[in-house]
């Protein structure tokens, strides 16, 4: 499902009914944890959680008229997927969340390399995903990326 709108708030206010609460708390929760030097944005069309031009210059590898993406957040058709790149890059941080994720709700986890998906809307881990947002810096980030792009 394709996010409609060319801003942040586009896509926040145009989200279906039953989403709009917990979408808008996640983005909160997200935006309210980011380490310095990132920012909400648009980044291939949807929401994402980036470091912007300003800061690095070079964009995203794959397409440079991008921001480097960071994480990202999305309404599918059955789920809201959140999407943060640390998990898939860091074995350690990945390792953290798949630990602590049973201790703040009692849904599975519903993970791919980069993706947790959220089908029941009232069990959203909140705080972890806040917590989580603020185990990386920019900087860190910036080095695990380029140092991945060498090989």
């Amino acid at each position: 499902m394709k996010a409609t709108g060319k801003t942040v708030n586009d896509i926040l206010i145009s989200l279906p009914p039953d989403r709009a609460e917990p979408f808008n708390k996640l983005h909160d929760v997200i935006v309210n944890n980011l380490p310095k030097g990132f920012e909400a944005g648009i980044s291939y069309g949807g929401l994402g959680y980036i470091i912007p031009h300003t800061i690095y210059p070079a964009g995203y590898h794959c397409k440079p008229v991008e921001p480097l993406p960071f994480a990202g957040l999305a309404s599918q058709k059955n789920s809201i997927n959140f999407y943060h790149m640390g998990i898939y890059s860091k074995p350690e941080l990945h390792d953290w969340f798949v630990a602590e994720y049973p201790k703040h709700t009692k849904q599975k986890l519903d993970m791919g390399k980069s993706c947790i998906r959220f089908k029941k809307m009232d069990d959203i881990p909140y705080e972890l995903i806040g917590e989580l947002m603020t185990k990386m810096s920019m900087e860190e980030w910036i080095s695990i990326y380029e140092n991945n792009l060498k090989k």
